[in-house]
Formats: C-alpha cells, sequence, structure tokens
C-alpha cells in the first residue's frame, strides 16, 4: 500500500483523486482476483464426459431413426415393384360363368373365370396374387417372381398336376372324378 501511496504522492495528485485513485486500484485488483478463479479439474472433465456421452446418444438415435427410415423406403419400394409385376403381367378378358373359390384376408372370395381359365387355375399354370383387395390371375412363371420377393401376395398358387398312375386291377379306373368337379 505504500508503494502505492507513494506513486500517487510523486504523480502529485491532490488526497481525494489518491483515495479515488487507490480504490479503483483495489477494485481492479479484486476483479482480476476473483475472474481467475479455477475450476475444478475434475468437474470440468466430467462436464466433457457427459457432453461426448450425449453426443454418442444423439448419433446413435439418429442412426436408428436413419435405419427405420431406409427399412421403410426399402418395404415400400418393394411393394411398388410387385404392384408393378401384378399390373403388368396379369391375364386379362377371363370372364366367364366358372366359379373358382378361394380365400382372400381370411375371407373366401369367387371369382368368375371361362372354363380354360379356371383349368389352368387348378392344374397349376396360373395363379392368384392379391395385394390391397385386388386379386390378380398371372403366369406361374410370375407368381414364382413375386414369391421371390414376398411370399404374402400369393394366394393360390397349385402345383402342376402330373397324369395319375392308374392300377390295372383297379374296377373304378374308368370312372375317374376331376379335380375341377363343381358341385
Amino acid at each position: 500500500m505504500a508503494s502505492l501511496q507513494d506513486q500517487l504522492l510523486k504523480a502529485g495528485l491532490t488526497t481525494k483523486q489518491k483515495a479515488r485513485q487507490a480504490n479503483s486500484d483495489k477494485r481492479k485488483t479484486g476483479k482480476q482476483k476473483r475472474s481467475g478463479v479455477k475450476v475444478d479439474a475434475s468437474l470440468q472433465e466430467q462436464v466433457k464426459q457427459e457432453l461426448e456421452l450425449a453426443k454418442k446418444e444423439k448419433l446413435a438415435r439418429d442412426t436408428a431413426l436413419n435405419n427405420e427410415k431406409k427399412s421403410a423406403l426399402i418395404a415400400k419400394e418393394q411393394q411398388l415393384r410387385i404392384l408393378q409385376i401384378l399390373q403388368h403381367h396379369q391375364v386379362t378378358n377371363v370372364n366367364g360363368e366358372a366359379e373358382y373359390n378361394y380365400t382372400f384376408n381370411s375371407k373366401i372370395k369367387k371369382l368368375f373365370v371361362d372354363g380354360v381359365t379356371h383349368k389352368a387355375l387348378v392344374n397349376g399354370r396360373l395363379a392368384l396374387c392379391g395385394i390391397d383387395d385386388t386379386t390378380y390371375i398371372v403366369t406361374s412363371e410370375t407368381a414364382e417372381k413375386v414369391a421371390s420377393l414376398d411370399k404374402t401376395v400369393i394366394l393360390v398358387q397349385n402345383t402342376k398336376v402330373a397324369e395319375e398312375i392308374i392300377a390295372e386291377d383297379d374296377p373304378y379306373a374308368e370312372f375317374q372324378i376331376p379335380d375341377d368337379m363343381m358341385w
């Protein structure tokens, strides 16, 4: 303190000015000391670790959300691809009087087709596929292609019927019951 007063005297200041100068010097040094307070190093490390952990959690959430969006987009693309295949390869102009029954969304449905189409459905040359309450008649090759993408779309795909071998001593050999017999 004495050195400060000596400096003020040398500067030729009045006592009031000297007191003001001394008070302002004290305030300046006090502020400097307060602003330079050291924070505990472990607290700083803890804050850094919490920030890193929060960043990692946010990155994990963002990655999971992106993966969900990608999988939803892939599923939608696949459904559109299947729909395009079915619309492009469907068999048309098959209306007739023969009735073909099948199940779609746990409901029994009827499809009126001509005799040739009915026989082809029974023998497995044609198949039924369904999306969004719409039924498509397609060839068995198209049905296999669609089944490779999504098996749930296939409603009816019969296996191809080979000629049955009839025993020579069968008394009813000449009275065969057709598979497509309608009652």
